[in-house]
C-alpha cells in the first residue's frame, strides 16, 4: 500500500517535468507546452523508503508519454545524469526525483509486475480512526508466469529510447515510452488502461535476449 500526504510540492511534479521532458530522446509534444496528467499507477517499495510513481502525461497536444519517477529522500548514489529534479515536500521535507528506470527500487518493483502479475499499490491517506482509500485512476496488469523476480540492488544499465531498456544481469526490461495499440515481442508484458483509453495498452514488457 502507498500512504500519501495531502501535501505542496515546490516545484509541483509537472513544473519539473515541463523542463526535464524536452530534452529526451523519445520526447514528443510542444517543448515549453503545460504538462497534463492523463493517468498514473504505484508500486510498493518492500522497504517503504522510496516513492514509486509512474505518470501518464502529455505536453501540449503531443501523444501520452509513460514517466516513471522515484521520491528519495537523499541522492541516489551514482544517479545524477538520472536526476529529474529536486522539489520540496511540505510534510516530508526536500525530495530528489529520478527517472525510474535508473533506480534499482523502480526496476525490481517493475520486475515483479511483469514477471510474476504484482499489482499497483493501494493508495491511501491515513485519517483519524483509519484509512481513506484514492481510488485508482487507472488500471494495470501483469503476467502470471510464474517467475521469481529478481531483486534489483545497484544501479541498472539504461539505453534511453522508446522503448527505454532496463538491463541488470540477467534482467532486461522495456519499458515503452508512447504507449500505443504496438504488441510486445514477449509474454511477459504489463498492460494499461484508463479513462479514454479502455482497450489495454502495452506499458512495458521482458525484452528478448
Amino acid at each position: 500500500m502507498a500512504l500519501l500526504h495531502r501535501a505542496e510540492l515546490r516545484p509541483s511534479k509537472l513544473d519539473l517535468l515541463a523542463a526535464w521532458l524536452p530534452d529526451r530522446p523519445w520526447f514528443a509534444g510542444t517543448a515549453g507546452a503545460d504538462v497534463t496528467r492523463v493517468a498514473t499507477y504505484r508500486f510498493d517499495d518492500p522497504a517503504g523508503e522510496v516513492g514509486v510513481e509512474t505518470l501518464l502525461v502529455r505536453a501540449g497536444e503531443g501523444p501520452v508519454l509513460q514517466v516513471p519517477l522515484t521520491y528519495r529522500g537523499a541522492p541516489l548514489p551514482g544517479a545524477d545524469r538520472w536526476l529529474v529534479g529536486t522539489t520540496e515536500h511540505s510534510v516530508l521535507g526536500p525530495r530528489w526525483v529520478y527517472d525510474g528506470c535508473a533506480d534499482p527500487v523502480y526496476a525490481s518493483t517493475l520486475a515483479a509486475a511483469v514477471l510474476a502479475g504484482a499489482g499497483q499499490a493501494e493508495e491511501y491517506f491515513e485519517v483519524a480512526g483509519g484509512r481513506e482509500v484514492r481510488p485508482a485512476n487507472m488500471t494495470v496488469t501483469g503476467s502470471h508466469g510464474g517467475v521469481e523476480p529478481p531483486v534489483v540492488t545497484a544501479l541498472p544499465e539504461v539505453v534511453d529510447g522508446d522503448p527505454t531498456l532496463i538491463r541488470a544481469g540477467r534482467l532486461e526490461l522495456a519499458l515503452v515510452r508512447r504507449p500505443g495499440a504496438a504488441e510486445a515481442p514477449a509474454e511477459a508484458r504489463l498492460t494499461g488502461a484508463w479513462p479514454g483509453q479502455e482497450s489495454p495498452l502495452v506499458l512495458a514488457y521482458a525484452a528478448p535476449r
